[in-house]
């Protein structure tokens, strides 16, 4: 059964966070998971750091990379087509008391094509 991801990124201003988080965790999200075909959404924050490859220490590219990430796992990319969908990004606060006060927004579609876990002993 094939999943697909929907990623949006974005960043909010600093005196909007609190209530950006707020929004996101208790309206945001709760509603585009009544959403049919909606089957998991993950949030999270740039944080800086270092990757060691090749027994060289590397910075992480965060320059310019937006600071929030929500991922929608979806059963169909149809699902951010649908007028549930479409109604379900424009209720609550989001609209109008959280979406202004935002940039960089990008919006990516992905299909998954493989997943693999760690082995837990």
């Amino acid at each position: 059964m094939s999943r697909y991801q929907f990623f949006v990124a974005m960043d909010v201003q600093p005196d909007k966070e609190a209530l950006f988080n707020e929004v996101y965790d208790l309206e945001h999200v709760p509603e585009l998971l009544k959403v049919p075909g909606v089957l998991r959404v993950e949030r999270s924050r740039l944080i800086d750091g270092e990757v060691l490859i090749g027994g060289q220490r590397k910075a992480l590219a965060t320059e310019g990379v937006a600071r929030y990430l929500a991922v929608y796992t979806l059963s169909s990319p149809d699902v951010i087509h649908s007028e549930a969908w479409a109604i379900a990004v424009e209720k609550g606060r989001w609209p109008e008391q959280v979406r202004p006060y935002t940039s960089n927004r990008q919006h990516l579609l992905r299909e998954l094509i493989a997943q693999a876990a760690a082995q837990v002993s």
